[in-house]
């Protein structure tokens, strides 16, 4: 066998950033437009439409120019204010990272921490809100790409809701791989991405904003305006009648209108039902020739990304580069707390097809093999292919 130690990956089934869709490579080629000609502006106007309709949203979405990092900066600083007390939940590195943040633009931060491999259950929300009537704003990431788990948000955002809390969701790698809808979890903001799901890079944030979001970070003085921060300064930067409060990212938004024409087109439960049974292979070839996934349960397992657990006396970084090396195969190591512990196997838009479990499950049980295991790869495939034969 020739070994690929030097050359491009054959195959990238990363976490993130992932494949983009060749469509979209051809789109991010489209001519650059002046921001201010009447036709980009209006072109512009009309991908705010596209994201509008794939998010289900009653309202305008906004484009953030950054990747989605900076969504969920900027939502921490333009809705959180020194009064409030917010409540965050961490079932992983990303929704413990959002804390940081949360801490910074108030001081009452309230925790609900559960273990990385877990998810936060709803009764836990609702016994903290009723201990603590004073709490404002919640925060929550739906799923936690370091550790492939899963959080029930539609349950968690009636109950903030209902409690008449403000929400925040980080959805970054859910939306556009399963059935995640602002409004369905009745987000305040939510922030996502082309660069996850959608199969395209990883440049912008697209959020979505409730009426009394807009509301309150209008009125909070200490948002950020004038600011990259800024998303006030963007809530009507749609409109082919508004300016842009600075240069948009012009490649990046033919890219982006590519992605949502093939999520649109596709159908949106068509492209969820792909990832889901790309990751159901993949975690039933898993489980069949001797290895354990992350998650404490199925049911918290994403549909986008799988994490396998790391066998005792297995070099997990060394595992990734054999994995590259031998079969041009690349994958994901974990985050913060979970490095080292598991390995990203990610399911995102072009991707999401179930032949690229047989292609993960070859080069992780290879690679395994190579370090010592000896697993049944042959039991493994079978049990993937089983779970998409009965699929077919």
């Amino acid at each position: 066998m020739r070994y690929l130690e030097h050359a491009d990956p054959v195959i990238t089934l990363t976490a993130g950033p992932v494949n983009a869709y060749a469509e979209v490579l051809r789109g991010l080629g489209r001519t650059v437009l002046y921001d201010y000609d009447p036709a980009f502006q209006l072109f512009y106007e009309g991908v705010v439409d596209k994201a509008q309709k794939a998010m289900r949203l009653s309202n305008k979405p906004v484009i953030l120019h950054g990747e989605p990092v900076l969504g969920l900066e900027a939502a921490a600083a333009s809705l959180i204010t020194p009064d409030d007390v917010v409540l965050n939940l961490a079932s992983g590195v990303y929704g413990k990272g959002f804390g940081y943040w949360a801490k910074r633009y108030s001081p009452h931060l309230l925790e609900i921490e559960v273990p990385y491999n877990e998810a936060i259950d709803p009764r836990a929300v609702e016994a903290m809100l009723k201990a603590h009537p004073e709490i404002t704003v919640v925060s929550v990431c739906h799923h936690d790409t370091p550790s492939g788990t899963i959080n029930p948000i539609d349950a968690i955002g009636t109950l903030v809701s209902a409690h008449g809390g403000y929400l925040i969701v980080d959805a970054v790698s859910s939306f556009g791989g399963m059935k995640t809808h602002p409004e369905d979890c009745k987000a305040d903001i939510y922030v996502t991405g082309p660069g996850k799901c959608l199969g395209a890079p990883p440049a912008l944030t697209i959020m979505g904003v409730s009426d009394r979001a807009w509301a309150k970070m209008k009125a909070n003085k200490a948002a950020p305006r004038a600011s990259v921060l800024s998303i006030v300064d963007w809530e009507n930067a749609w409109s082919r009648e508004k300016p842009f409060p600075f240069t948009p990212s012009v490649a990046e938004v033919n890219g982006l209108d590519v992605a949502l024409d093939l999520y649109l087109n596709e159908g949106p439960e068509a492209v969820w039902a792909r990832h889901a049974l790309t990751a159901k292979a993949m975690r039933a070839g898993v489980v069949g020739m001797g290895l354990s996934i992350w998650a404490a349960s199925d049911a918290i397992a994403s549909p986008s990304t799988t994490a396998v657990r790391t066998p005792d006396g297995v070099d997990e970084k060394a595992l990734r580069q054999a994995a590259r090396a031998r079969y041009g195969v690349v994958f994901s190591s974990g985050r913060g707390e979970t490095l080292g512990k598991l390995t990203r196997i990610g399911h995102m838009g072009p991707t999401a097809q179930p032949i690229y479990a047989i292609a993960a499950l070859t080069a992780l049980g290879g690679a395994m093999n190579a370090a010592g295991q000896k697993l049944a790869i042959g039991k493994g495939i079978d049990a993937a292919l089983a779970v998409i034969d009965a699929d077919a």
